[in-house]
């Protein structure tokens, strides 16, 4: 009961830090402290493939042929910061986002030695679009080719949200090339096919995405406060919006959406064997009773610890940052032939 109680205040210490630490970046970069009600006049089209958005560090392409298809997929290839590590971590984003997003928990992850390849998937970020019958496999495949391509040897996977549902699948596929396993907010936890029918993605217009729909969609990963640089990635989707390939590209969304209809990853889990890390924001809007859901992961995969953190949302690296990053590091440092039970 004590332990509980000091990990709860800790936690809103944590919480208040954050928010303080937000005001003030929203203060010295004039980001508004709650987004505007309608999208600001200035803001104009994004191109579908981010030509015109700076990536932190230098983006590469690997070059493949699917479906009989030319594509290209974009990656950053981060090297230590830090005194290196010998560790290599491949980071997978979630669905409404790419790896330039997570660049924050990147420096972190550097500084403290790693090396990480943070990946755009196909169809997402700077990577190509093409309208193919996505599944998980083919992202899995794209993986191994990455890794084929760098020569990497083994490496530690991490997947937010989406990004889980690849991991899982990816840790299901190739075990002798991973040494840890990391979901975070992980989506996909049911089986959608036993609740909804089956519905044909090109069966109607997607019409177009309008700004409150996409500032509704931040506004749901977060619990405690908006964080104002939040913003730019409400801009950016909107912007998508009025790109004259948006019409290509609304189609390439509503295809990866039915990827985790089509194919979902609920049966990998049992057959992993990897050294698992389970952990999030139990306060996660997108997932109904998320804790359960997230228990029920844990119980499933053969080696895994479960980590929650109370009164978080679907992003604990932006909500509580700095225990994030620690508990994280911590899980990917430890030794992966120990259960991951004693992790900490």
């Amino acid at each position: 009961m004590l332990n509980s109680m000091l990990r709860f205040i800790a936690v809103s210490m944590i919480l208040t830090l954050s928010f303080v630490g937000m005001q003030a970046l929203a203060a010295e970069t004039n980001w508004p402290a709650q987004p505007p009600a309608e999208p600001p006049v200035d803001w104009g089209p994004v191109s579908i493939n981010f030509e015109e958005i700076p990536y932190p560090y230098p983006v590469h392409f690997l070059e493949l042929t699917r479906f009989q298809q030319k594509m290209r997929m974009a990656y950053m290839d981060i090297p230590p910061s830090g005194p290196a590590n010998g560790q290599t971590l491949i980071w997978q984003h979630g669905h409404n986002f790419y790896s330039e997003a997570y660049t924050p928990t990147f420096k972190v992850l550097a500084e403290a030695g790693f090396r990480v390849i943070a990946v755009d998937r196909i169809g997402y970020g700077k990577s190509s679009k093409p309208l193919i019958p996505y599944n998980f496999n083919f992202v899995a495949a794209n993986m191994k080719a990455l890794i084929d391509e760098l020569d990497l040897g083994k490496v530690a996977l991490v997947g937010h949200s989406m990004g889980g549902m690849v991991v899982s699948r990816f840790a299901m596929l190739y075990p002798d090339l991973i040494t840890h396993v990391v979901m975070v907010n992980q989506i996909g936890l049911t089986d959608q096919r036993l609740s909804r029918p089956w519905t044909d993605p090109y069966g109607s217009d997607p019409g177009v995405a309008s700004y409150e729909s996409i500032l509704r969609g931040h506004q749901i990963y977060f619990t405690n406060f908006w964080p104002p640089a939040q913003l730019e990635f409400v801009r950016r989707s909107y912007g998508q919006t009025l790109s004259g390939d948006y019409p290509h590209f609304a189609m390439v969304r509503r295809m990866l959406g039915q990827s985790m209809y089509d194919d979902p990853v609920v049966y990998d889990w049992q057959h992993i064997k990897t050294k698992a890390l389970v952990m999030g924001g139990e306060d996660d809007k997108l997932v109904e009773d998320f804790v359960a859901a997230a228990t029920h992961v844990h119980n499933e995969l053969q080696n895994s610890a479960l980590l929650l953190y109370p009164d978080v949302g679907h992003a604990p690296q932006i909500e509580i940052p700095d225990q994030f990053h620690a508990d994280l590091i911590r899980f990917l440092k430890s030794d992966p032939a120990e259960p991951a039970a004693n992790w900490r």
